[in-house]
């Protein structure tokens, strides 16, 4: 569990007869697939179980951030309030423009979401959704991410950690945001340029950003993040629920044993 033991050669050469790497997750990242095979085991993962979950926090880190939540709990509950201010406000979701970088089946179950609150979507994935699915929840392809960038009021991050992926949010693209925009990050933590991040962050390049994920986790204590009014941070809880989790390691034990049985791993990783 949490990425333990470490899947190198050492462990591989030490375990003669092991069959299968059992991943919780999606996120594969962690894990050299070509070495695991060259030893001929399988590896396996819990996609479809943690979509709903992570799509629910994407939802829930937007709207905190929007309506500055965790800021309002402090003012609540400060021993120090005795009025509540009239000019702290927030920005509307409601109507807002959101863009989706990624439009897998957590991006997709975000769009669904965000369609009740009437936002408009835009989104940049890697293979164009079909026009039934774009229809359904009203969502507008953009070929070019730059596009995407350059309308969104909140920016939300749900793609795979490859080299393809990886800072795939730098200088250049946080430039291209509305000063006015939110980066939501609930994929992993190098898609972001995180010193870019922060540089924006500090010149107000954009308003806000809400992160579950960052890179390392937990950040050193004495990361500029942890010190940023405009940032709300999650410790990494997108599938964090006790029926998720339940979920995963049920699916983890059905390819385990579909492994070790020699019969079709479900969710094997190829």
């Amino acid at each position: 569990w949490c990425q333990k033991p470490v899947v190198n050669e050492e462990l591989l050469q030490s375990l003669p007869n092991l069959s299968i790497v059992a991943s919780a997750g999606v996120g594969i990242d962690h894990l050299d697939l070509k070495l695991i095979s060259s030893y001929s085991v399988k590896v396996s993962n819990t996609p479809s179980v943690v979509s709903t979950d992570t799509a629910d926090l994407g939802i829930a880190l937007m709207l905190a951030s929007s309506r500055r939540i965790v800021e309002g709990h402090q003012i609540a509950v400060s021993p120090h309030t005795q009025h509540f201010p009239t000019d702290w406000l927030g920005t509307e979701v409601s109507g807002a423009t959101l863009g989706i970088v990624g439009m897998g089946t957590i991006g997709y179950k975000v769009a669904q979401r965000a369609k009740a609150f009437e936002m408009k979507i835009l989104y940049h994935s890697r293979k164009q959704r079909n026009k039934e699915e774009e229809g359904t929840v009203g969502a507008i392809y953009c070929k070019k991410i730059d596009d995407l960038l350059q309308q969104s009021d909140f920016v939300l991050l749900s793609v795979n950690l490859t080299p393809q992926t990886q800072k795939l949010i730098g200088r250049r693209e946080l430039e291209l945001m509305k000063p006015t925009a939110t980066l939501i990050n609930i994929s992993r933590g190098l898609v972001v340029d995180q010193d870019a991040l922060v540089e924006a962050l500090q010149n107000r390049v954009i308003k806000a950003a809400a992160l579950d994920v960052t890179y390392p986790e937990p950040l050193p204590r004495d990361h500029p993040l942890l010190r940023l009014e405009n940032v709300l941070l999650t410790p990494h809880i997108g599938s964090a629920t006790g029926q998720t989790r339940r979920r995963m390691m049920e699916g983890m034990v059905e390819s385990i044993r579909a492994g070790l049985a020699g019969l079709p791993v479900p969710n094997q990783v190829l």
